[in-house]
């Protein structure tokens, strides 16, 4: 039997290197290109896995039946309560997460989805709660400033400059990252995937 080679259907760098610490390196990366629009009163730890997926689905869809494939997505998700933060396009909506963010603990919650070509999705949701210190005005306006918090799940980054506000996490540092790589490798090794971690 073949060995399992493995698509990483995302296009995040941050989940590449992840990979790469546990010593994995995908065999291709396909990012799923799918509307991640929240439902009419979705919450968000469902919201997550709903995306996680569905993107493991849209990339499966496109292998035509090749069986020795899997297919790995992944979806984060900053929750404040019951609210889904977005991914901040713009340094004002950097300061409005953080603004929200700030002198509180949120949740966050990542969803791996694990597909083969033929078969159901295997999937996992890690949630991790994060404390983040009171920010300064001129911390906010710096953080925003500087970029980074672009592009991300309620506008920080923890493996950048943002760690400097979290004084405490309960559960997953690399789930906060963007893929919590403890039970990423069990799902894969539960489907026969080897990694160098393993073997």
């Amino acid at each position: 039997m073949a060995a399992l080679r493995l698509i990483l259907a995302s296009a995040s760098p941050r989940r590449v290197e992840l990979l790469r610490q546990a010593g994995i390196v995908p065999d291709a990366v396909a990012p799923a290109d799918i509307d991640e629009t929240p439902l009419k009163d979705e919450l968000p730890r469902p919201h997550a896995l709903r995306i996680a997926c569905a993107k493991a689905e849209a990339a499966r869809a496109k292998l035509a039946g090749e069986a020795d494939w899997l297919v790995l997505a992944a979806d984060t998700v900053v929750a404040c309560g019951r609210r889904i933060l977005p991914k901040a396009e713009n340094p004002t909506e950097v300061k409005a997460c953080l603004g929200l963010l700030s002198g509180r603990s949120h949740v966050v919650h990542t969803a791996i989805a694990v597909a083969a070509v033929s078969g159901r999705v295997h999937s996992r949701v890690v949630s991790t709660r994060v404390k983040m210190k009171r920010l300064t005005r001129e911390e906010v306006e710096a953080y925003a400033g500087c970029g980074e918090g672009l592009g991300k799940a309620g506008g920080y980054a923890i493996q950048g400059r943002a760690a400097a506000f979290i004084p405490s996490l309960n559960g997953s540092y690399s789930g906060v990252v963007g893929l919590p790589l403890a039970e990423t490798i069990s799902l894969l090794a539960g489907l026969g995937f080897m990694t160098a971690t393993l073997s």
